[in-house]
């Protein structure tokens, strides 16, 4: 069996942060100057065409659910923006501390941060500025001072924990659930909260993991191992997202396999931290939020689309940075275009308006208009009289035969 550090590595670090799997260190931790910080964020939202959609939603009225390892709502940069849900981790770090919660603070920064004082051009500005955060704990940060005893957890109750997160964001009101987290191992408790949530009209997106392997490559080379299967990305439903670099291309260590549907920037994301400072953050977490913020601002512009039209307005927009074909499992339909995405949620919407859905039945087999024309016209009563009477006389003739076979096999 595999220890909980690796089952839940992709958890931890972001679904995560690259950690070793890519070069270098997995954050820059370095305080910068705020106004810097907002320039170096400049690459990310130019990539994804934020600042155009912008033009149509910065996210109001929506609530994005972020399940990971707490939200500290006191740094400037979420001031005013954070709804404190559930700690299901059963543990006893106090919001205090330091280490708790500061994967989960990056997170909510990159999908709704403001900036300082809102409007002020410096911090960051989060991809939909206007959204409200709802901070569900279901892990730890690996500094965590309780995560010894989660880790020792087991893997059934860890499983449930995030199914009750899952649920509580849906009673909560959330219409976008964000999950930079990665569990080796499928659930049937938590497939049945995302069902859940989906039937719902939530949107779900997940990171895809950063095991740095490559389905694809490994069918035509052998080259490589098989990318190990995330979830939640790997369930029905899920937008799974993987990430790229500054250059538009997949990184080194993002996993790339057919959970990947849409991909984002991953390597060196500016976000803020809980202590208040700004961090350069990598893996496949930072590539989720990102993707989480373009959905809640379709659904801030069209609250009534579904999860399925949010996906196929991310989809078909994508802009795919690898040649040879409209899908890569490393980088999925490609690199999220919000504005593109949010024209196109619009065509969907008018192509099928709330209350215009009809039942499958009514197209199965070409609908109505394809039905053949019934082979008889409707009968008068006089024909029906007619018919009647030559009913009867076909049953006494009927009965009659029947009777003479009847006599000759008790005779024969």
């Amino acid at each position: 069996m595999l220890t909980r550090a690796r089952r839940l590595g992709c958890a931890l670090a972001g679904g995560g942060l690259a950690l070793a799997l890519a070069a270098g260190p997995a954050v820059a931790a370095s305080a910068a100057p705020s106004d810097s910080v907002r320039q170096q964020q400049l690459w990310v939202l130019d990539m994804l065409n934020v600042p155009p959609a912008w033009s149509l939603s910065e996210g109001a009225h929506v609530t994005v659910a972020v399940i990971d390892s707490g939200v500290d709502p006191n740094v400037s940069d979420l001031t005013g923006s954070v709804i404190t849900g559930t700690d299901f981790t059963q543990l006893n770090t106090p919001r205090s501390n330091p280490n708790w919660g500061q994967h989960g603070t990056w997170m909510a920064s990159i999908i709704a941060g403001h900036g300082d004082g809102f409007g002020d051009g410096d911090g960051i500005i989060g991809v939909a500025p206007d959204a409200q955060i709802l901070s569900i704990r279901v892990i730890p940060d690996t500094t965590d001072p309780g995560y010894k005893k989660y880790d020792d957890e087991r893997e059934g109750e860890i499983q449930n924990e995030l199914a009750e997160g899952i649920r509580e964001a849906v009673r909560d009101h959330a219409q976008v659930i964000s999950m930079s987290i990665g569990y080796s191992a499928a659930s049937g408790v938590v497939r049945a909260a995302l069902q859940y949530a989906y039937s719902r009209g939530v949107v779900l997106v997940a990171s895809s993991g950063n095991s740095g392997n490559n389905d694809e490559q490994h069918v035509r080379t052998g080259a490589h191992g098989w990318a190990p299967v995330s979830f939640p990305a790997e369930y029905p439903g899920v937008i799974g997202v993987g990430a790229v670099n500054s250059g538009g291309q997949p990184t080194s260590f993002s996993s790339g396999n057919l959970s990947v549907q849409v991909a984002a920037p991953g390597k060196s994301v500016p976000a803020q931290g809980r202590n208040g400072e700004y961090y350069t953050v990598s893996g496949t977490s930072p590539a989720c939020a990102l993707v989480a913020g373009v959905a809640a601002l379709i659904k801030s512009k069209y609250p009534g689309i579904s999860p399925a039209e949010v996906m196929e307005a991310l989809t078909a927009t994508a802009q795919q940075p690898i040649s040879g074909g409209s899908y890569n499992m490393l980088t999925g339909f490609g690199i999220v275009n919000a504005d593109a995405a949010l024209i196109e949620a619009g065509k969907l919407i008018r192509e099928h308006p709330a209350g215009t859905r009809v039942a499958l039945s009514a197209h199965f087999g070409g609908g109505a208009a394809a039905a053949p024309a019934a082979p008889v016209g409707v009968r008068g009563s006089a024909q029906l009289v007619m018919f009647a009477l030559l009913a009867l006389v076909s049953l006494a003739a009927a009965g009659g035969g029947l009777a003479v076979l009847r006599r000759r096999s008790d005779h024969g």
